[in-house]
């Protein structure tokens, strides 16, 4: 199958109208075909194929050249339409300004001794409070090397409530501890950072 030629050949030869072309503009997914994303969303809105007598007539109007959108807002639309980025983990755009408050890359960590004071930070991707876990939070932060399994301790939960409930970057102060290959960071305190994020909307898998 020869190669699309443009994104009204797309629409043609795939059957798609305005509103699925949108979409795929939205999501990055023209890129190859019209350059940028913010291009995409504009040539996708003029690019839909006609109805009937129409439908393979290619519509010409003159190109409009748009300024390509930031790194940071092409990671918002793809959190936004996708949950997720092909490019660069968010935290790799915020890595200079954790590095000045020393937080530490999850892998990192991986390698600290047993009962090393540490510091971590990460999109918090997982919060569970298991029944059998007298009140403890388990929390998983992802940054752009990995993950870090963090453990709330009840009295902390009830101090602060609200980052462990509703921070999406949550930066931990706290111990290390490794033992038979077990590795997790002990919070001591947390400090919700999603001010960071900026519009970048983030989701975790919560308990109920």
């Amino acid at each position: 199958m020869r190669p699309f030629q443009d994104v009204h050949d797309l629409g043609l030869r795939g059957a798609l109208d305005a509103d699925l072309l949108k979409l795929l503009a939205s999501a990055g997914a023209l890129a190859g075909l019209t350059g940028n994303r913010r291009q995409a969303m504009w040539v996708a809105a003029g690019s839909a194929p006609g109805r009937d007598l129409l439908r393979e007539a290619p519509v010409y109007e003159e190109e409009l050249i748009l300024a390509a959108p930031t790194e940071g807002q092409d990671l918002v639309q793809d959190y936004l339409h996708t949950g997720l980025t092909l490019g660069r983990h968010p935290l790799a755009l915020l890595r200079e300004r954790l590095h000045a408050q020393r937080f530490v890359q999850a892998e990192v960590l991986q390698h600290y001794p047993d009962a090393r004071l540490a510091r971590g930070c990460g999109l918090v991707t997982v919060r569970q409070r298991p029944g059998t876990a007298n009140g403890v939070v388990f929390i998983t932060l992802e940054d752009e090397t990995g993950n870090v399994n963090v453990i709330v301790w009840p009295n902390l939960v009830e101090q602060q409530r609200r980052e462990v409930m509703s921070a999406k970057l949550l930066g931990v102060y706290g111990q290390w501890q490794s033992k038979n290959n077990v590795r997790h960071l002990v919070a001591k305190r947390l400090v919700d950072l999603t001010h960071l994020l900026g519009e970048l909307d983030t989701r975790s898998r919560n308990f109920h």
